[in-house]
């Protein structure tokens, strides 16, 4: 580490025989330990002066050289004085040192102008209270980014808004993502901040586990859609088959439309997530599975960006995704704060409601580090493949964990979360 100025009482130091002693100074937050010389001269007639001096050794690094009089003489007990004086100073200056090595490096700098990027959200869902908390407290301005908020519909539009670059990021459910983007369409995965599947199945109350499914009818959106992928997981975990249960088609691309069905009596079960739940069970419906339980990897709310982004905007990227790890961390530490800004975009005022969505989204499912998970992606591709859909891609290739990999190695989540952090990946292991 290379001392900016040097601690000197005069422009000029003693030479001669010196000795040398190597101390090591090791900061309060465990920075890597700073080696430093005390160097003892002579004693000399006239003037002993004092300084720090920085010696570099082959592999470039400097070691800061203190010299003073050797012990001895006159003004010996003086001269422990100002060794010890000079010894606080250096303690002191590490533990300031230590403090500009954690600073987040990612925020916007002062008189530096913000970056416009437009965000995309593919539906409107409690799903996405992270990036709709960031939006609305200011996360993404400390970043120097300036969101344009765009609410698009489905997948499919998405990721063509992406591609034109008509938007820089998604926000949006994985699961059915992977498979377009693995028959080719022009986006990436650049980060994960819900790892898990939080539906789960609602029906009518004689319904009262799987198994008793059999010979009634699940609505879901579309063929070969999230949904749809759901209803077949369920059913083979319970050995059951699309003989035994029938799924039911609605349309659509979110969950209101199969849940109107249900209320309808066209069907007798269908796939939600929080709050929709909620409403559900207001509506006389009962729980009959928590898809978490399937014990399967799966990618819920995650950031996609294009690879002229990546290619042209790799700055623009990292501090959007510090900018959603914050989020997480804001996310948890203010909840109010997080469910107001759910409340604006659900337009809803309900407690009960609000705090289901928290519940679901900001505790059980959270990844703190943001790393999309390879197995969950692979599982993903190959259940496309199986369904027919032509693949193009590995599942590697859809995947850029690199920025995300980066808030670890620049010691940004460990300043941020601290003890908690490891905390956190244990809960969820």
């Amino acid at each position: 580490m290379k001392i900016a100025a040097p601690i000197s009482a005069n422009r000029s130091w003693a030479r001669g025989d010196e000795r040398v002693r190597q101390f090591p100074v090791h900061s309060i937050k465990s920075v890597r330990p700073i080696p430093f010389e005390i160097r003892f001269s002579p004693p000399r007639r006239g003037r002993v002066r004092e300084r720090v001096h920085s010696h570099t050794y082959r592999n470039g690094s400097n070691t800061p050289i203190l010299t003073f009089p050797r012990r001895g003489g006159r003004n010996s007990e003086s001269d422990r004085s100002r060794i010890a004086q000079l010894l606080n100073v250096t303690v002191i200056a590490t533990f300031l040192l230590s403090g500009i090595v954690h600073a987040n490096p990612y925020l916007s700098k002062p008189g530096e102008p913000p970056v416009e990027a437009r965000v995309g959200t593919c539906s409107i869902t409690g799903g996405f209270i992270h990036f709709y908390s960031a939006l609305y407290n200011g996360l993404f301005d400390k970043y120097g980014i300036k969101i344009e908020h765009v609410t698009l519909r489905g997948g499919v539009v998405s990721l063509a808004a992406l591609s034109a670059d008509e938007i820089q990021f998604i926000y949006c459910s994985a699961d059915p993502m992977i498979p377009r983007m693995a028959a080719g369409a022009d986006a990436k995965l650049i980060g994960s901040t819900i790892v898990g599947l939080p539906w789960v199945l609602m029906g009518r109350k004689e319904i009262k586990r799987p198994q008793d499914l059999k010979g009634k009818t699940i609505a879901v959106a579309r063929p070969g859609g999230l949904t749809d992928q759901l209803a077949k997981s369920v059913l083979k975990k319970f050995n059951l088959t699309t003989q035994d249960v029938k799924l039911l088609h609605i349309g659509g691309t979110g969950q209101l439309q199969p849940y109107n069905a249900m209320l309808q009596g066209l069907t007798q079960a269908t796939f939600l997530t929080p709050p929709l739940d909620v409403r559900a069970k207001r509506d006389g419906f009962a729980l009959i599975y928590n898809l978490n339980e399937l014990d399967v990897p799966a990618v819920y709310s995650s950031m996609f960006t294009n690879l002229k982004s990546l290619k042209e905007r790799p700055a623009l990227v990292q501090k959007f995704v510090a900018a959603m790890a914050e989020a997480i961390f804001f996310l948890e530490k203010n909840p109010d704060k997080g469910k107001a800004a759910l409340s604006k975009l659900l337009s809803v005022n309900d407690h009960e409601v609000l705090q289901s969505a928290y519940d679901a989204y900001a505790k059980g499912m959270v990844n703190r580090r943001l790393i999309v998970p390879s197995n969950a992606v692979t599982q993903a591709v190959e259940m496309a493949r199986e369904e027919g859909t032509l693949i193009r891609k590995k599942p590697a290739e859809i995947i850029d964990n690199s920025f995300a990999e980066h808030l670890d190695k620049s010691g940004f989540l460990k300043e941020l979360w601290g003890t908690e952090l490891q905390q956190g990946r244990e809960k969820r292991n």
